[in-house]
């Protein structure tokens, strides 16, 4: 079977098997993107889950000698759910970004890649593949920009003319040798609508990001959120869908091909003042089976505790002080300080002062000590 043939073939299954989109790039070193991660890893701009061999990132062939080309998919996901329920006074709720609804897509692309490489040893006994999703040694995007998926926006994301940048990316690299795609020109043009909108000022300029200030990352880190960010965080939970809504090229977009990828409102829109106080059976039962659950309910639970101090939650007094009082977490004993002071009510202070009175962790003393400083002594 010629590679032509081969490549035709694969193209034809992947979309028997629910892949949306298909792509083929050679397996040159990836000189541009290794000029770029020096760059960021200087200014510090990489937020550190990212692989940290430069080399692994950009040379393919490290990964899987006689490597000869990357096979690129991308699956949609929606962007809107329908019966989402309103954050109203007195059952304000949290959001997790669209990347995170349904089924954790690890395991969706995981399940289509593996499928793919069955069917490439059945046509081709001698290929040797090896598979990766978002973990993986790869830049998923370079792979997809290079293998004509989409380009590289200035919001750091891939944009695909059929979908936007609302789809997973995930790639195999193979011994087979298949004729590369056309990658697709840059359309985003003068637009600058996401870095103009990146809350944070992530964004630096088009197409380069400072991880340590974006939404999504913060969302992620297990320790105190430093002050200046967390009414930016507003109600997110999990991730920030911010420089993707602004997009023009994500207006109209909402795809429902997969059914794994549909949300159940109630899980990522869920109401904030229960999960102060939810177990890890009722987490891992509730939000395990989601990719926003992978760094655990430490971060979730701060998150919810400060969402309802910039919302200025009064009916979440007694759960915010309880917390307060109670939690042996100092980051959230000291997150729940914050959001009593942001409520600011008669009680909400009276709980800080009394909080003060046994606070043996520096850390939460001054929480407490700055949360308070703006009101009268009760």
């Amino acid at each position: 079977m010629t590679g032509a043939e081969l490549k035709e073939k694969i193209a034809a299954y992947s979309k028997e098997i629910g892949i949306d989109k298909i792509g083929f790039a050679s397996t040159d070193p990836f000189l541009t993107l290794k000029d770029r991660l020096i760059e960021q890893q200087r200014l510090q701009y990489h937020s550190g889950f990212e692989e940290p061999d430069i080399e692994k990132r950009t040379e393919p062939e490290r990964l899987l000698p006689e490597a000869k080309t990357i096979i690129s998919i991308a699956l949609a996901y929606p962007s809107k759910m329908e019966n989402e329920p309103k954050s109203r006074k007195g059952d304000r709720r949290g959001m997790f970004c669209r990347a995170s609804w349904g089924v954790d897509y690890h395991n969706v692309l995981k399940d289509r890649l593996q499928k793919l490489e069955d069917y490439i040893q059945e046509i081709a006994p001698e290929a040797r593949n090896q598979s990766m999703v978002d973990t993986g040694e790869l830049s998923d995007r370079a792979v997809a920009e290079r293998a004509g998926i989409g380009w590289s926006g200035k919001n750091c994301a891939i944009i695909t003319p059929e979908f936007g940048s609302y789809v997973y990316l995930g790639e195999m690299i193979t011994t087979l040798s298949l004729e590369p795609d056309k990658e697709i020109t840059d359309q985003c043009g003068t637009c600058n609508k996401c870095v103009d909108a990146c809350p944070t000022g992530a964004l630096v300029q088009g197409g380069q990001l400072d991880a340590g200030k974006c939404i999504a990352y913060l969302t992620l880190t297990k320790g105190s959120l430093p002050e200046r960010f967390r009414k930016k965080i507003g109600n997110r939970l999990y991730g920030c869908d911010t420089c993707q809504t602004v997009c023009p090229e994500n207006k109209g977009m909402d795809h429902h091909q997969h059914e794994e990828f549909e949300p159940d409102p109630e899980v990522v829109k869920p109401s904030l003042e229960p999960l102060l106080t939810i177990s890890n059976r009722e987490f891992k039962n509730t939000f395990g089976p989601i990719a926003g659950s992978w760094r655990g309910k430490k971060p979730i639970q701060r998150n919810a505790v400060l969402a309802l101090g910039t919302y200025k939650a009064e009916e979440a007094l007694d759960s915010l002080v309880h917390v307060l009082h109670r939690d042996p977490r100092p980051v959230i004993r000291g997150s729940a300080a914050w959001s009593l002071g942001q409520i600011g009510t008669k009680e909400a202070v009276e709980a800080l002062y009394e909080a003060e009175q046994h606070e043996s962790e520096e850390d939460v003393q001054e929480e407490i000590a700055s949360a308070k400083a703006p009101h009268a002594v009760p």
